[in-house]
This record gives structure tokens, C-alpha cells and sequence, in this order.
């Protein structure tokens, strides 16, 4: 895990193996995060961990 506390949408998609259109359907569902800075979306980084766990936690169950 790194200390960055934000993330782009692109770096999330990356992360899962997703398109940007999937972290967005998060987002909008209030599955993680995040925070508008300008014109940008960014993702909070300690939420998504989070999402990411559930999932991992979700799988093994």
C-alpha cells in the first residue's frame, strides 16, 4: 500500500483490471470515495483499499 491518499479513476481501473466507466458505476454507487478537485475526480485511497478488502474477503468467504 502507498502513502498517496488520492488516486486517479485511471489508477483504480488499472488496479481492478476495469474499464474508468466501471470505477465510475462505484462511485455513483457509493461503493468508494471520492472527492472532486477541479475538473478531476479522484478517489480516496484508504476507501478503496477498503472496497478491495470486502472484495478479497468476499471471494475467500
Amino acid at each position: 500500500m502507498t502513502t498517496d491518499r488520492f488516486m486517479t479513476v485511471q489508477e483504480a481501473a488499472d488496479d481492478l483490471k476495469v474499464s474508468r466507466y466501471s470505477v465510475y458505476q462505484l462511485i455513483w454507487a457509493g461503493e468508494v470515495q471520492s472527492v472532486k478537485v477541479g475538473r478531476c475526480r479522484r478517489i480516496v485511497r484508504q476507501s478503496f483499499d477498503a472496497y478491495v478488502v470486502g472484495l478479497i474477503e468476499d471471494a475467500a468467504a
